[in-house]
Formats: C-alpha cells, sequence, structure tokens
C-alpha cells in the first residue's frame, strides 16, 4: 500500500483493511541523513492554466498547512500573492513554500524545517512518515521563462501537470525540455478529467510522442457508470479503486480492492488489471529487478506486491536520462487525486543527496562539489614532484578546503517591502548559520548573515541555520545576486579572501534568455533620475532576464524584456510599487539595417590631442553587403596566408558581420617583423584588436536609421609604413577606424538607401480544431508570416533537438478507453479534444499582443510560445510603413 499512511489509515478503519506496516529494517544511521533522506525539493510545472496554483492549493489542505482551500478566480491563494497575480489570475513570481506529508499528529508543533524521524528509516516505505517537502510553484506563461529556469536549477524533482482536454501544450514541452537538461525527474498528473471533453487517453499518447517518453499509467479515471460523471482513480501499482466523495472537501476517500470492485463496476476491476499488466511490461523492459519480481512471483503481473512495483518504478525515474514517466489522474478544481499525488512525490522523487553531484569550477578546472570536498583528506603539503607524479587537470587535492564549512547558490532575490532584499538560496553543502560571513565568488565580496529564514509564500519563519539539501532565505544581503555562488570559510573576515583557490569556486551557472522586447524610460524631471535608477536596479537585481541599456545618442534609458507582458509587469513595478515618477514609451523592436552597395576604399586620418598628447593615426575602409544565409553569434579568429608576404586576419562579429583587415609583412605568428615594421610603443595583437573595437563600434549605430549594422563586410588595409607612426596610440587607431568605417557606411547608404531587418519569431499556436482556419489565415494574410508546419509534421523547430529523443510509437503505448472520445485519429493530427498545432515564422512587430487577438479568434482556448529565428530583409512597401509608424510616434 503506498498511499498516504494518514488519510489511508483512516480508511482502512472503516473497511477492516489493516494499515501498512511500517518496515523499520535498515540500522539507525546520522540524523543529518535521515533529515536529507525526510526532504524533497520539487516544482510544479506547466503550460499556463494547466492547474498548478489549484493543485498547489489542494496539496497545502491535505497536509495541514492551510485550513481552507485557496481559489484562484477569488484571488485568495497562498502562492499567488502579488497584486498583479491576483488581478490577472495567473502566477508572474515563482513562490516557495514549505509543508510535511504525511501531516504531522495535531499535537505536534510544526517544526521550522525538518520532522524528527525515527532512528531507523524503512526506504521502501517512505510515504510512512512525515517528509519535508519545499515546493515552488512556478509561472506558466513564456514570458516569465527565466522564473522557470531558475527555480528548475535548484529543484530536485518536479511534478508536471497537464490540462486533460487540452493535452501537452506549448510551453508544457518546453519547461519538460528545460527540466530534462538538468536531469530532473519528472512525474505527471492529467488534471481537469472532471471538465467535458477530458481524453486521458490522447493525453497519455501524446506524452510518450511529444515529450519523449514512455507513460508508466500508475492510476486511470474512474468515471461514474462507465461514462458518467469524473469520481475517483484506479490505483494500477495497488490494485484498488479509489472513491472521493462528490461535494466534498477531498478528505473523503473510500478504498475498494479488485474483489469489491468487481460487484459493483466490473468493466472497471477489468481495466485496473489491464493497466496493472502494462505497467509491469513497461517496467520490465526498463528495470532488471521488476523482471526478477516476474519471474519470482510466477509470472503473474497481479501477484507483485505493490511496494515492489513502486520500488521498481522509483529506480526507473532516478534513471537519466528519464525514460519512463509514470501518469497520475485527478481533477484539483473538484479535490479529487491530491493525496495520491503527495504520496508519489515522496514516493518517487528523490531526496537531495540522491542527486548528481553539483557541478563546479575552480581555478579554470571543472569538477564536482563532493569531488572538492573530499579533496581535503587526500591533499598534503608536499614538496613538488616529478612531473608524472602531478595530479592530473580534472583531480583536486586543495588543502584549504577543510576551512570550507558551506557552499550555496543564490537562486532568486526579491524586494520585499517590509523585510528588505530577500535572497533564496539553496544549500548544496555544509550548514549557513545566523551570524556567519558568507563570502560571493562571483563578486569576490563578504557579507554577514544578519537573519534566515524558511518562506511560506508570502510569510516567513525565522531559523538558525539552513543545512544541505534545504531551501531557504538570507536577508540582508547588499550585493548578491540571482546565480552568484556564496561560500562559507572558517576564519573568513570581511574584508579577507578565501585561500587556495576558494575565492574562484562557483556553481553551475543559471543561463539568462536573450530579450526581444524594449521600452524607453525617461524620469518625469532630473530631480527624479536618481530615484528611477535606484528603482530599475532594483527590478534587475530581482529579474536578470530584464536588461537596460542607454541610447548614447538620444540619452534614453531602454527596458528590455522577454516579451510584451514581462514589460507591462515591469512598468507597473516600477510605478505602483516603488512610486516612480517615469514615462514609459511604447514597446518597441530591435531591428537591424543593411547596406545595398559597396564602397570604394576611403582613408580617414586622424590628427588630434588625445588625453594631452597629439596622436596622430590613419586607416582604409570600405564596407560591402555579406551573405545573410547565416547568423554568426560571438567573437572568432583566423588568419589566412594570401600569398607571400601579405596576410589577412578575418574576425566574425555578431549580427553576420565580419571584419577583414589586411596587414602585409606582418604575421602574429612572428615576433621578429613586429620590430622591423612597427613602432616600439605598438604590438600587431594590439592593434588588430584596437582595428576590431573601432568597427565594431561603427556598425553599432547605422547610418539608416540609427539600428545596429548587420550583413555586412568591412574591409581594411593596414600598411605599417604609412598608417602607423610615431604617434599612433591604439586609441588613435580605434577612433580612426571608426571614423572611416562610419564614413563608408555613410557613403552607401546615399548612393543606395540601406534596408531595414526585422526580427522574425517562430511561432508554435496551439488552438482547437475549429479556429484553425481563422488562425492561419490571420498569420499568413494579416500578420504576413509563413506557415510552415501543422501539427509538428516537418516542423524545423522540433527536427533538431529531437534526433537525440527516443521517438515512441503511440500505439504501443496502454491506455484506457476515453468514455466522451468521439474517434480515436492519429497522435499529433486532432489528439487532446482536436487540439492543433501551428508552426510558423512570423515578424516579430506582429506578435506583439498577440495573445489577447489569439484568444479572440479561438474563444480564450488559444496559446502560443515564440523564440527568435533571426532577421530578414523587409519588403519595401512593409520598411516604409514601420517608418512611417516611427515618424508619427
Amino acid at each position: 500500500m503506498w498511499v498516504g499512511w494518514v488519510w489511508c489509515a483512516r480508511r482502512a478503519v472503516r473497511h477492516n483493511v489493516k494499515p501498512p506496516r511500517r518496515l523499520l529494517s535498515v540500522q539507525a544511521q546520522p540524523q543529518a541523513d535521515l533529515l536529507s533522506k525526510a526532504t524533497r525539493n520539487i516544482g510544479i510545472i506547466a503550460h499556463i492554466d494547466a492547474g498548478k496554483t489549484t493543485t498547489t492549493e489542494r496539496m497545502l489542505y491535505y497536509s495541514g498547512y492551510t485550513r481552507r482551500i485557496g481559489d484562484v478566480d477569488e484571488g485568495s491563494t497562498v502562492t499567488d500573492f502579488l497584486p498583479a497575480e491576483r488581478a490577472r489570475g495567473i502566477t508572474i513570481q515563482s513562490a516557495a513554500i514549505t509543508f510535511h506529508w504525511p501531516p504531522l499528529p495535531p499535537n505536534a508543533q510544526t517544526p521550522p524545517q525538518t520532522p524528527q524521524l525515527p532512528s531507523s528509516f524503512d526506504t521502501s516505505l517512505r510515504s510512512s512518515i512525515p517528509h519535508n517537502i519545499n515546493l515552488i510553484d512556478t509561472p506558466g506563461h513564456a514570458d516569465f521563462t527565466f522564473e522557470v529556469l531558475r527555480s528548475l536549477r535548484v529543484l530536485d524533482g518536479a511534478v508536471c501537470i497537464l490540462d486533460g482536454v487540452a493535452g501537452v501544450e506549448a510551453q508544457t514541452e518546453k519547461v519538460w525540455t528545460q527540466a530534462g537538461l538538468y536531469h530532473i525527474p519528472r512525474i505527471i498528473f492529467v488534471n481537469k478529467l472532471d471538465r467535458v471533453g477530458a481524453a486521458f487517453s490522447s493525453t497519455v499518447k501524446e506524452i510518450g510522442v511529444r515529450l519523449h517518453g514512455w507513460p508508466a499509467v500508475c492510476q486511470i479515471p474512474w468515471w461514474q457508470g462507465g461514462n458518467g460523471e469524473f469520481v475517483g482513480v484506479g490505483d494500477a501499482v495497488n490494485l484498488r479503486g479509489l472513491l472521493w466523495r462528490a461535494g466534498g472537501d477531498g478528505r473523503d476517500i473510500q478504498a475498494f480492492d479488485l474483489a469489491a470492485l468487481s460487484k459493483t463496476d466490473q468493466k472497471f476491476a477489468e481495466e485496473i488489471k489491464k493497466a496493472r499488466i502494462a505497467l509491469v511490461e513497461i517496467l520490465s523492459e526498463h528495470d532488471d529487478g521488476m523482471v526478477e519480481y516476474f519471474l519470482e512471483y510466477d509470472e503473474d503481473h497481479l501477484a507483485i506486491p505493490g511496494i515492489q512495483v513502486m520500488q521498481s518504478l522509483r529506480r526507473v525515474v532516478l534513471q537519466a536520462p528519464q525514460v519512463i514517466i509514470p501518469v497520475f489522474a485527478g481533477a484539483s478544481f473538484r479535490n479529487i487525486g491530491a493525496q495520491p499525488l503527495l504520496d508519489a512525490v515522496v514516493d518517487l522523487l528523490p531526496s537531495p543527496f540522491e542527486r548528481p553531484d553539483p557541478e563546479i569550477s575552480i581555478s579554470n578546472r571543472s569538477s564536482t562539489l563532493s569531488a572538492l570536498v573530499n579533496s581535503a583528506a587526500t591533499a598534503k603539503p608536499v614538496k613538488p614532484s616529478r612531473k608524472q607524479q602531478q595530479p592530473k587537470t580534472e583531480q583536486l587535492a586543495i588543502a584549504e578546503v577543510k576551512n570550507l564549512t558551506a557552499c550555496a547558490l543564490a537562486f532568486k532575490v526579491v524586494n520585499d517591502p517590509k523585510r528588505g532584499v530577500l535572497v533564496y538560496v539553496r544549500v548544496y553543502s555544509g550548514s549557513i548559520d545566523r551570524g556567519a560571513t558568507l563570502y560571493n565568488t562571483n563578486l569576490a565580496v563578504a557579507e554577514r548573515v544578519p537573519r534566515l529564514l524558511k518562506m511560506y509564500a508570502n510569510d516567513a519563519v525565522e531559523v538558525d541555520s539552513i543545512t544541505a539539501g534545504q531551501i531557504g532565505v538570507i536577508t540582508g544581503l547588499k550585493h548578491a545576486r540571482t546565480g552568484d555562488t556564496l561560500i562559507v570559510y572558517r576564519g573568513l573576515q570581511m574584508k579577507g579572501t578565501p585561500s587556495g583557490g576558494l575565492n574562484t569556486l562557483q556553481l553551475r551557472p543559471i543561463n539568462v534568455p536573450p530579450p526581444v522586447f524594449f521600452t524607453s524610460i525617461e524620469p518625469h524631471s532630473l530631480s527624479e533620475q536618481k530615484h528611477v535608477q535606484e528603482s530599475l536596479g532594483i527590478l534587475l537585481r530581482e529579474d536578470p532576464s530584464l536588461h537596460l541599456s542607454i541610447d548614447e545618442e538620444s540619452g534614453q534609458t531602454h527596458l528590455a524584456g522577454m516579451g510584451d507582458l514581462h514589460l507591462e509587469i515591469a512598468r507597473d513595478r516600477l510605478l505602483n510599487d516603488f512610486k516612480a515618477k517615469a514615462r514609459i514609451g511604447k514597446i518597441e523592436i530591435g531591428y537591424r539595417e543593411t547596406i545595398n552597395t559597396p564602397t570604394s576604399p576611403y582613408t580617414h586620418i586622424l590628427d588630434k590631442p588625445i588625453a594631452g598628447k597629439q596622436a596622430k593615426a590613419s586607416v582604409t575602409a570600405s564596407v560591402e553587403p555579406a551573405d545573410d544565409s547565416a547568423i554568426s553569434v560571438g567573437l572568432q579568429e583566423e588568419e589566412e596566408h594570401i600569398e607571400d608576404g601579405a596576410f589577412e586576419t578575418t574576425y566574425k562579429l555578431p549580427d553576420n558581420n565580419t571584419l577583414h583587415i589586411s596587414h602585409p609583412n606582418l604575421s602574429r605568428h612572428d615576433s621578429a617583423s613586429h620590430k622591423h615594421h612597427l613602432p616600439p610603443q605598438l604590438s600587431l595583437p594590439g592593434v588588430l584588436h584596437s582595428i576590431q573595437a573601432g568597427a565594431s563600434a561603427a556598425l553599432a549605430r547605422g547610418p539608416f536609421n540609427g539600428y545596429p549594422v548587420a550583413n555586412t563586410r568591412v574591409n581594411v588595409d593596414l600598411n605599417a609604413q604609412t598608417h602607423l607612426l610615431p604617434e599612433t596610440t591604439p586609441t588613435a587607431i580605434s577612433m580612426a577606424t571608426r571614423a572611416a568605417v562610419g564614413s563608408s557606411l555613410r557613403s552607401a547608404n546615399d548612393t543606395a538607401p540601406s534596408a531595414l531587418l526585422e526580427p522574425v519569431m517562430m511561432a508554435t499556436i496551439f488552438v482547437n480544431e475549429g479556429s484553425l482556419g481563422a488562425v492561419v489565415q490571420d498569420i499568413s494574410s494579416s500578420r504576413g508570416g509563413q506557415v510552415l508546419s501543422l501539427d509538428g509534421s516537418n516542423s524545423p523547430t522540433s527536427s533538431n533537438s529531437d534526433d537525440d529523443m527516443p521517438h515512441i510509437d503511440p500505439n504501443l503505448i496502454y491506455t484506457p478507453p476515453d468514455p466522451f472520445a468521439s474517434g480515436t485519429g492519429e497522435v499529433g493530427s486532432g489528439l487532446a479534444n482536436s487540439q492543433r498545432q501551428i508552426v510558423a515564422r512570423v515578424p516579430l512587430k506582429e506578435m506583439v499582443g498577440y495573445l489577447n487577438h489569439l484568444r479572440a479568434l479561438t474563444g480564450g482556448r488559444g496559446t502560443f510560445v515564440m523564440t527568435v529565428d533571426g532577421f530578414e530583409k523587409m519588403g519595401s512597401q512593409r520598411q516604409k510603413e514601420v517608418l512611417d509608424a516611427m515618424r508619427d510616434f
């Protein structure tokens, strides 16, 4: 029996069934190990509107944390406590909360961190012992992807919630893939099975096809009379039916074994047997332990005890990469399925010490945190030995590690109006105590820990320490940012620095996606400028996916974000929460511009005082259009030998720009040639770097409309005898290059006006069958987009990422029949209540505010996600419309 001890025991008394015994068979372990094994750090991930917050509310209610069930529509939920969240009915920022499952006895005082465990701990029946669950409710909207990313970075497991009507939606695929990158074990809860049109069978098949894993159906829906109201679930693990009383708060659950079910609902009892057979079969393919159980019980699928099936499920869930996906069923709004789901969280998902060792970098070497900590025992101060006896690069031998007492990652920063700045941390090693001195290895600063908190959504309880594997909050830190590594070092002073390379210790960082929208911000007056800048600084510290930049020519401050809703929330916080007095411009698009004609070489001669000293330099440059077939990212360098005495260095710049520098008689690999041709104060690498900096500065602002230049080849001729003089400095070379390239760009624009390039998005749109035609018509005609595929067929967005993933045949997946299914259909072509997927390339400008328009077209059921696919040249008519709109603004 795997269902929770408390509620299952209560039901067992009613039905004269013996409750599960607490098998305490292992030897006593250190209390720290027991506490770590009784901890679960989990996240609730899903597409928007799948029921994440509603499910979280039921978990809090049944665990005893709350006395009433909150409602999203009423704005009374625990985890959605921001005014903007309650007004919009969506989750905007992830909220952390701690509770216990199974619930502690009513007369027991809830401990601040973890419950006391018995001296021995049964690893086979975890859900019979109270566990400390740190839960993070994440957003589902695509604009807040970074909020999900930084939560996933510190989680040990995840519950992915699916809408039983909509199936596997766009953002679900995205967050599932993101969790897979961190190798986070996941289970699935198919929600909203009480709604009209719910299709459990189709949803399970979609799990296999779109999430690239084999669904292990652990529960099947229980429909009253076979095709009526959703009243409970069939437990394929323990061969029983769980019935929830209609209209109650979900606490009244009746459990029926197969014998009892056969008398009242023979068809449902037979379906549970089929589900158990399919579950044992899929586990046998991926777990040798289940094969042994199967043979031990004479190949009888039904004879294998439920506890052994659960153990097998746990083993396959903890495999990396995860191939088997346990699937559970329920309807959170009707209070069905939350308690078994909590039991599954405890039974299947790992404790902090069952996760892979955290990755670290130290002194430019990659390793793991446990390897570093263990190196203290092996490191000995010895004299230098022969080369063959030196340790390998991947081995660590740092004696100072013995002074390292804690290591943690700051994954979130929140500015609380009452408590000040709250830094959320996940402790990976040791313990952070109140009053300790933290050293920030990213910023090389030390800070004192004044208070430690355990967060309960918007409430907090002060604690004395945060131990390894726990998630907590440090208040009062002035410098810590998202992604910073914090260490506690024995004997560290406030102005000191850890020795032995520990000052370079860093945990795996949190990647920040690039922004795609931006808006202008201007203070009402100069007196308000300081307050506006300070408020923006707090916003950026809280949310690193926001970017701030200053337009050098106009002096405007630009705030960039992940989407229009993202910027709208940031604007509301700036004006309403921080009371900043500023004007917010409308959301704009970051365009590019490119030249259409080549220019002849132009030589710019610089002769002016720089920093009080006369400086001279001259540079010859020309520009020409480049091939726009590929977009280059980053900076690379390559040297070619063209002919005797002639050398050329090529720089690949962002936005598909290239810089070719011809430098005759000068080779970067022949330092002797530098002495004969270069002034003594210059070196060839320094000269090339100055030219590259000057060219990049010129390309950053084009002559046509002030946007960055793209798809352009810049040619620079460097003749050391004529261009480099005794008075030449690196700054002069950079300034001369910028002037020469800028003049060439203006000349090209005067000859043939430059063209604008606009960002184009790869959008994946999910709509119902009835709205498909209207949405396709709107994308292709009204918005100038290009529909690439329907239902994921030949989709360029998935062809690359799916190559390394298993391809699941939906016909091999067991699913119970759907009583409301109107035809079968194929997966990807009408599953999930005729849910259709459109993949299209659409200009970003047309996607601003598209969500509201899409919902109007689809009766509120359409959703989409999008990513930047590249930049494309506009047609003349479209470019004229965009420029006219800019002038009007």
